[in-house]
C-alpha cells in the first residue's frame, strides 16, 4: 500500500493526499494483477497515498475472483462487483466508493504505468485543475478517422475546446463536485465529463500519450460502437437543450 507522510516545517506530521484510482474491469482475469502491480510500482515513489478501486462489471471469466484475491493481500485494493456491463456504470460506482482527495479513472487494459504516474503527479502538484490524457496516435487508420469524426461532432455540438473526449486517465480534485454527479452509465460518460468541465469552468490540462499497447483481452470497440457514440452524442445534445428551455 502506498502510504507516506512528511513532517511540516513546524514539526507536525503532514499527511500526504489520498488518490483514488478507479479501474473498470471486464474480462481481464489474465492481466489485471500485473496491471495493479505495475501501477503500484510507478506510484510508490510519489508523495501520495493511493487506493485502487476495481469495479468488476459483467465479467463471465475469473476477473472477480482474481480481484478479490488481490484485495486480500493488498489493503489498498477495494473490489466492487456488478453483474451489469457498462463503462459509465463502472466509473460511477467507483467514484461513489472513493475516499480520495484526488480522484482518477482510467482504462486498466490500455493505460501505461508511466503515463498514469505523469497525470497523477501533475494533479497532485496542482490540485485545482483537471488533468486528462489525450492520445496522439492510434493503432489503425480506421480508429484515427472514427475518433476524429466523433471529436469533431462533440466539439461542434457542445462548443468544446479539447480533443480526445474518451482519453484516459482523467484526474480531478474532489472539490470539483459536479464531476461526482455524472449520470451516464454508458460510453457517453466521458462526453458528459467534458461538458461539465466546460459548464463549470473547471480548467483542463491535456497530457499527450503515445502508447497503443493493450495488456490483454479484446477491445469491444467496433463499427457498431462508433455509430452508437455518434447517435448518442447528438441525442445527449438534444436532451440537454430540451432541459435548458
Amino acid at each position: 500500500m502506498i502510504d507516506t507522510s512528511n513532517p511540516s516545517p513546524d514539526g507536525r506530521e503532514k499527511t500526504s493526499p489520498l488518490v483514488s484510482i478507479v479501474l473498470p474491469v471486464h474480462a481481464q482475469a489474465d492481466h489485471i494483477g500485473i496491471v495493479i502491480d505495475e501501477f503500484d510500482e510507478v506510484l510508490r515513489p510519489l508523495d501520495i497515498r493511493c487506493e485502487f478501486i476495481l469495479v468488476v462489471n459483467g465479467s463471465a471469466d475469473a476477473s472477480l475472483d482474481t480481484c478479490r484475491a488481490m484485495a486480500a493481500k493488498n489493503p489498498s485494493v477495494l473490489v466492487i462487483h456488478t453483474p451489469l456491463e457498462g463503462w459509465g456504470r463502472a466509473v460511477k460506482m467507483g467514484l461513489e466508493a472513493s475516499r480520495g482527495d484526488i480522484l482518477c479513472y482510467t482504462n486498466s487494459a490500455r493505460t501505461e504505468p508511466r503515463e498514469l504516474a505523469l497525470v497523477v503527479r501533475h494533479a497532485v502538484l496542482d490540485p485545482h485543475v483537471v488533468v486528462k490524457a489525450t492520445r496522439k496516435i492510434r493503432e489503425s487508420s480506421r480508429r484515427r478517422i472514427g475518433s476524429l469524426l466523433y471529436n469533431l461532432e462533440c466539439r461542434a455540438l457542445f462548443d468544446l475546446a479539447g480533443w480526445d473526449i474518451n482519453g484516459t486517465p482523467k484526474v480531478f480534485p474532489r472539490a470539483f463536485t459536479r464531476l461526482l454527479e455524472l449520470t451516464r452509465t454508458d460510453d457517453l460518460i466521458d462526453l458528459e465529463f467534458a461538458v461539465i468541465c466546460r459548464e463549470e469552468g473547471y480548467p483542463v490540462i491535456e497530457a499527450p500519450t503515445f502508447s497503443t499497447r493493450r495488456r490483454g483481452g479484446r477491445s469491444t470497440t467496433n463499427l457498431g460502437t462508433a455509430l452508437r457514440l455518434y447517435r448518442g452524442a447528438f441525442t445527449f445534445w438534444r436532451e440537454r437543450r430540451r432541459r435548458a428551455r
